[in-house]
């Protein structure tokens, strides 16, 4: 399909390209002639039987180039070419495209989680940052996104409150006590806080009850 009959197709025919889609499409390796193809079949619904020669009409395209888009887009596994029998009983083709916004799905929600992952490193990182008074080396940024992909950033910022809290601003420390928390089955900063919580009132059940020495005899009265 030629920059030309695109444009024509475009003008022509009332053809919706949702911007979304617009944004997205070059990352489905798709030329724009696929993709305005795409558009085109969109506009139908997620199943209707194929007509190679209405579509030939309504498009102003040979039968041939049809064909070859329906072939690229296939292999592409982009929609999907199902045989089925009518109420007479004859062979029909039906085209699905329900593979193209399955893929779109696929890109949007990747970009979704790697909005979140960079949003998380950033917060770890300036929490951490600012808790230590200082900024990160190399080293240290490489240990908190290595805690990224294992622990969940609340026990991350537990682990980084509970190091400064005892008067050490050391990631080696910090590391340490995420480990020992694995180790305790820790997954979440609820736990976290269960688990300190119960640790300072055992804490307070084992501290010794003072006695006040008073000398009652040296308090009478002269």
């Amino acid at each position: 399909m030629k920059q030309k009959q695109l444009v024509s197709l475009l003008e022509s025919k009332n053809i919706v390209v949702p911007l979304l889609f617009f944004k997205e499409y070059k990352k489905l390796n798709i030329s724009l002639e696929e993709f305005i193809f795409l558009m085109y079949l969109k506009d139908k619904g997620n199943t209707f039987t194929f007509d190679p020669k209405k579509m030939s009409e309504e498009l102003g395209l040979s039968i041939k180039d049809i064909l070859v888009l329906i072939s690229s887009l296939t292999d592409k596994k982009l929609l999907l070419i199902d045989t089925f029998k009518n109420d007479k009983g004859i062979g029909e083709e039906k085209v699905d495209i329900s593979l193209f916004y399955e893929k779109i799905a696929s890109i949007i929600s990747d970009e979704v989680i790697k909005d979140n992952e960079e949003e998380l490193d950033t917060s770890i990182f300036s929490t951490i940052e600012k808790e230590f008074g200082r900024t990160l080396n190399s080293s240290e940024i490489e240990f908190i996104k290595a805690w990224a992909s294992s622990f969940d950033s609340g026990v991350i910022i537990e682990a980084v409150k509970e190091a400064v809290l005892n008067g050490v601003s050391s990631i080696r420390y910090i590391d340490k006590i995420l480990y020992e928390w694995s180790k305790l089955g820790i997954k979440t900063s609820e736990d976290v806080r269960h688990f300190l919580n119960n640790k300072n009132k055992e804490i307070k059940e084992k501290e010794p009850v003072e006695v006040f020495d008073y000398d009652w005899f040296d308090d009478e009265d002269e």
